[in-house]
């Protein structure tokens, strides 16, 4: 079984669980993902390999000619623009994975929601495709623009469209799935974020109530990125309420550049799954899986997106009542902070956040999913 994650830690740790149970079920597994996350998937336990050496913001800042791509601010562009650039991604990869499973003749392949190199493996290799959700953003509005952008590799099978999966397994709780949405197999959450040598103070709680704040796993020090100077901005702002304990939860190079204003607060990679049940709030850019861990530990959400395809799925996490979600033009720094105080005020935001959770544990666990690999095998 070829499992396909893409080019960022998110998308390899949404699969993992899935992968790891067909493994120890006795499969014979490999992850594919860019090169930039093989040490992702390698210290997950699992083979990886990479399908491109170029990293993710390359095919979302250039198109196939070398010209520059600006993101559109309209949400429905901004969607169809999602879906070109993660199709540019598999039209790179197809070469090298190609190559690849005509050595190692995979009899299945699994592709995340966007990992669109999965489907047209599959077309090529005459096997079946299973795709597996990474979170419960709606990609509906992504897929045409994959579709259009791929044109010339779907022309060689006589396409117009990507096929549909031979199965959809989808990891969204039962009551945050949209009414429309198609059938699927459901499969329980499980975190699977990157781990560190665990300290007291990860599992155990303090004096005071503790927020926990992140931009995600792909949050770089650079000037276009929005999801930096949002954490960095929070964290001051956070910084100075003398009745929580903040911790800022960023990969290493990112949080060496925010130690300098926040010398007392912890601030670096946290092991999600760990940390997330000790806090009180979490608060992020409404990243699935983010999300997700925080739902699943029972823990209310402070939700700001960064991003249009992130809107509906964060909102209907507000609506349950586990969270608060504020869409842009909402997140002034006064709202958030009032925004906090109410999380932290108001127990049933945390009655919404473990009834999720419990929905979650009620799904069926990855390792019974994998009968549903074999039988499409």
């Amino acid at each position: 079984m070829l499992f396909v994650a893409a080019g960022s830690p998110a998308t390899v740790f949404a699969l993992v669980p899935l992968a790891t149970a067909a493994r120890n079920a006795g499969h014979q597994v490999v992850m594919a993902a860019n090169e930039d996350m093989i040490p992702f998937i390698t210290s997950a336990g699992l083979p990886g390999i990479a399908t491109t050496g170029l990293p993710i913001r390359h095919f979302i800042t250039t198109d196939r000619a070398g010209d520059p791509e600006t993101i559109p601010a309209d949400p429905v562009e901004q969607a169809l623009f999602t879906g070109r650039w993660f199709a540019r991604m598999a039209a790179e990869s197809l070469p090298r994975m190609l190559e690849f499973c005509r050595a190692w003749n995979p009899g299945l392949i699994v592709g995340g929601t966007m990992s669109y190199v999965a489907p047209l493996l599959a077309l090529h290799l005459g096997v079946p495709h299973i795709r597996q959700t990474w979170d419960a953003i709606e990609a509906d509005g992504i897929h045409p623009g994959a579709d259009a952008e791929l044109r010339p590799e779907l022309a060689e099978f006589g396409l117009t469209r990507l096929p549909d999966p031979s199965l959809v397994i989808d990891i969204c709780p039962p009551s945050l799935r949209p009414a429309d949405a198609a059938p699927a197999q459901p499969m329980r959450y499980v975190p699977a974020n990157a781990q560190r040598r665990l300290e007291p103070w990860m599992f155990r709680r303090g004096d005071r109530r503790r927020v926990l704040v992140t931009s995600g796993s792909r949050v770089a020090q650079e000037s276009y990125d929005k999801n930096f100077a949002f954490l960095r901005d929070l964290a001051r702002d956070l910084a100075t309420w003398d009745d929580v304990e903040l911790i800022v939860g960023a990969p290493e190079q990112v949080a060496e550049a925010l130690r300098g204003d926040l010398p007392d607060v912890r601030v670096g990679w946290v092991p999600l799954d760990v940390v997330a049940p000790t806090c009180d709030v979490l608060v992020h850019h409404a990243g699935g899986v983010s999300t997700l861990t925080g739902l699943n530990a029972g823990v209310p959400q402070l939700l700001v997106p960064k991003g249009s395809v992130m809107e509906k799925p964060a909102q209907r996490v507000a609506d349950r009542g586990a969270a608060i979600t504020l869409l842009p033009g909402e997140d002034s720094p006064a709202a958030i902070a009032a925004s906090c105080r109410q999380l932290l005020a108001d127990g049933g935001y945390a009655a919404g956040a473990r009834a999720i959770s419990g929905e979650i544990a009620a799904m069926p666990t990855p390792a019974s999913v994998v009968a549903a690999l074999e039988e499409a095998a």
